[in-house]
């Protein structure tokens, strides 16, 4: 259905996405994963030709992407983009009418969707006066109402509640067995393991882990511990016999230095807290991600990783912003010589000194509007919404 082939997209020195690989099938449960800023969105939005690649391909059913296709693709974006002032039916049959449903067609599915989403009594109310949690099912059902062959759900289960996030889960899985392609994007780990097919986990733009759910935790689960406790657990962080300690209240994941020392590691539990479960366990998908991406990066890191990306990206931009002033300034310089000089003349010509005086207003049109792109890229490239 999908494929997604070297793709690579950059922001003035900025890489977004860089190499990123994966295929989604009919019927499949995919997921997009990686930490903030790690390229998911661009990735998303490069797929759905909202922004366009630098080079890498991207098909469906082994066609590039057409205008016709949006009829097929249902799309959830993490910003809402609802109009508030309008009512929630209305909303809905609008976006309807854009994939090519007539209100006869879309209105009793609008009111099946909303009953599911127990929003059937709120069809006529405001978007604005819905929680957030009720606008983010507006817009899923918005996505989902003209029955996509492609879906595609970035944080789909944000502002959701968990008996809403259950309700999310069946209907994506029904979509599943209706032969829906299914991509998304999300934090929630959990969700990701309970529900994905196979899995792309990116970073800083490029491709870390990618392929089958069960086979990348076989690939990651030799040395693997899950225990349960009363009492402080902090002491496994510092145990010669852990390689990796994730420690929750009465709960954690353990990465061995040798398996076989589980029984050493049990009798130090004795005098600390008290055990209530000890399994060796393939590890789960969040500590998997930890392993992989790292953990995350200290205030003074994040400091000195933004000041680097501004001056990375500076240099270059100022150069054109530079070739548009220059024009500018040396056109207003000899027009105000010549103006100058007109003054004195008896029977002066003006037709030099106004075709000079308007190449300046031209080129700082130009050069005011390099500067409003330099400033969006600048923003982008050095902390912006590059995700």
């Amino acid at each position: 259905m999908l494929n997604v082939t070297n793709l690579r997209k950059a922001y003035a020195s900025v890489v977004a996405v860089d190499g990123v690989s994966f295929e989604v099938q009919r019927g499949e449960l995919f997921g997009l994963l990686g930490p903030n800023g790690a390229g998911k969105t661009t990735t998303i939005r490069t797929v759905l030709n909202i922004i366009a690649p630098d080079s890498g391909t991207i098909s469906f059913d082994g066609k590039p992407f057409s205008p016709e296709m949006w009829d097929i693709i249902g799309y959830l974006p993490e910003e809402r983009g609802l109009y508030r002032k309008s009512k929630i039916l209305t909303t809905i049959l609008y976006f309807a009418s854009l994939k090519g449903l007539s209100e006869r067609d879309a209105k009793p599915l609008a009111y099946q969707w909303l009953d599911r989403f127990g929003l059937k009594e709120s069809a006529h109310r405001k978007v604005e006066e819905l929680s957030k949690g009720n606008q983010q099912k507006v817009q899923l059902i918005i996505s989902i109402l003209h029955r996509p062959r492609l879906l595609i759900l970035d944080e789909p289960f944000a502002g959701l509640d968990p008996v809403n996030q259950i309700i999310l889960k069946d209907i994506l899985l029904e979509l599943r067995q209706q032969n829906v392609a299914i991509v998304f994007s999300t934090h929630q780990m959990e969700q990701v393991e309970k529900m994905c097919d196979n899995i792309c986990l990116i970073n800083k733009g490029k491709p870390l882990l990618s392929g089958s759910l069960r086979e990348i935790k076989k690939q990651y689960g030799k040395n693997s511990l899950r225990i349960e406790y009363e009492g402080d657990g902090e002491f496994l962080k510092t145990s010669p016999l852990v390689k990796r300690a994730d420690v929750y209240q009465n709960y954690a994941e353990l990465e061995l230095v040798d398996i076989h020392k589980s029984r050493e590691l049990l009798s130090k539990f004795d005098d600390k807290v008290d055990l209530r479960k000890f399994e060796i366990v393939e590890p789960s998908l969040n500590s998997i991600f930890i392993d992989v991406v790292g953990p995350p990066p200290s205030t003074e890191e994040m400091i000195t990783a933004r000041a680097a990306a501004v001056r990375a990206t500076r240099a270059p931009l100022d150069k054109r912003l530079r070739r548009e002033l220059i024009p500018m300034v040396l056109s207003l310089i000899v027009f105000i010589t010549l103006a100058v000089g007109m003054l004195f003349k008896e029977n002066p010509d003006w037709s030099m000194p106004l075709l000079l005086f308007a190449v300046a207003i031209l080129s700082g049109v130009r050069y005011f509007r390099a500067k409003k792109t330099v400033e969006a890229e600048r923003k982008r490239g050095a902390g912006g919404p590059i995700e």
